[in-house]
């Protein structure tokens, strides 16, 4: 078979804006001739497909993530400090056999921080 994953696009309202904030939170840039209407944050060259793509909508999100990122940290605490400082919102906290956070980007979007 000759098919694989280029990237991830999400909907958004700012796709610069949005690409920003995942850029900055996987410590990676965004791709030049971003603009409100479309943008991508650059692959990691190590991981096929990880390239983030972002498209704005005329509709804002209205419900839960069908699909969502889990992110893993050896920092739990600092990670959240450091995401919610950019931007993004705590939305609940589990601790039951595994630790992590649910939170959103600043469009809403949901996303796991786990503790490793």
């Amino acid at each position: 078979m000759s098919i694989s994953v280029f990237a991830v696009t999400f909907d958004a309202h700012d796709a610069k804006a949005t690409a920003a904030f995942w850029a900055e939170a996987l410590g990676r840039t965004v791709d030049t001739g971003a603009d409100e209407t479309q943008a991508t944050v650059a692959a990691d060259p190590a991981v096929p497909g990880s390239r983030i793509g972002f498209r704005q909508v005329p509709e804002g999100k209205t419900v839960k993530n069908r699909m969502h990122f889990d992110l893993v940290t050896d920092d739990f605490d600092a990670e959240v400090a450091r995401l919610t400082g950019l931007g993004a919102t705590k939305r609940n906290e589990v601790d039951a056999g595994i630790h992590y956070a649910t939170l959103a980007d600043p469009e809403g979007n949901e996303f796991d921080l786990i503790a490793r």
